[in-house]
């Protein structure tokens, strides 16, 4: 589903990082991890600022299932805009707050749904006084449990991903129905303003 761009040729010239690649390192990107045990090739505590990248060097940041362990993500999100390009991409994965599977891993910290970034899209934040650091989303898709997969309520839960005027169907999924019809993960991408 959320994948970084593929390697090719005209990828080459892409830098992309891989924040928290653990053992699974997106191919051709540079890994930041703070386990030693991790194939990252930066060893860097994620909740240490500033992270050992110059500003606006990366035009690809993965982010896969790190954001729910991290103990400021604030200073994340914000630190991740200060490294990536003007215009380059920011995509995160994430478990969504309704998942039960979230209790088993001690070390989670975060619970996100689709709408906990918006306080770094001026137009949509009602928290405007948080950051100055802007991001424009250009997807938000959130998987469900098998079960709702199945029956055809994920399609619905995400059908402003083809009409943009559907995006009520999530939000009322996220506010009446997600403690029934459980969510999975969370795919955010979004561009990076500068």
């Amino acid at each position: 589903m959320m994948e970084a761009s593929q390697t090719s040729s005209s990828n080459n010239s892409r830098s992309i990082l891989d924040v928290g690649c653990g053992q699974n390192k997106f191919p051709g990107a540079i890994g930041i991890d703070a386990n030693p045990r991790s194939h990252a090739d930066v060893i860097h505590d994620l909740g240490v600022f500033p992270y050992p990248f110059a500003d606006d060097q990366f035009d690809e940041i993965i982010c896969r299932h790190v954001i729910e362990h991290v103990p400021d993500v604030m200073a994340f999100v914000v630190e991740l805009h200060r490294i990536t390009k003007p215009g380059g991409r920011l995509k995160i994965v994430t478990p969504h707050y309704s998942n039960p599977d979230w209790a088993t891993d001690p070390t989670h910290k975060n619970h996100f749904n689709s709408y906990s970034f918006t306080c770094f899209v001026p137009k949509e934040t009602p928290f405007p006084f948080y950051t100055d650091a802007e991001l424009r989303p250009r997807k938000t898709y959130v998987s469900l449990a098998n079960l709702w997969r199945g029956l055809g309520v994920e399609f619905l839960v995400n059908l402003d991903q083809r009409w943009p005027a559907f995006r009520f169907t999530r939000k009322f999924w996220e506010f009446y129905l997600s403690t029934i019809m459980r969510g999975k993960e969370l795919w955010f991408e979004f561009e990076v303003v500068k």
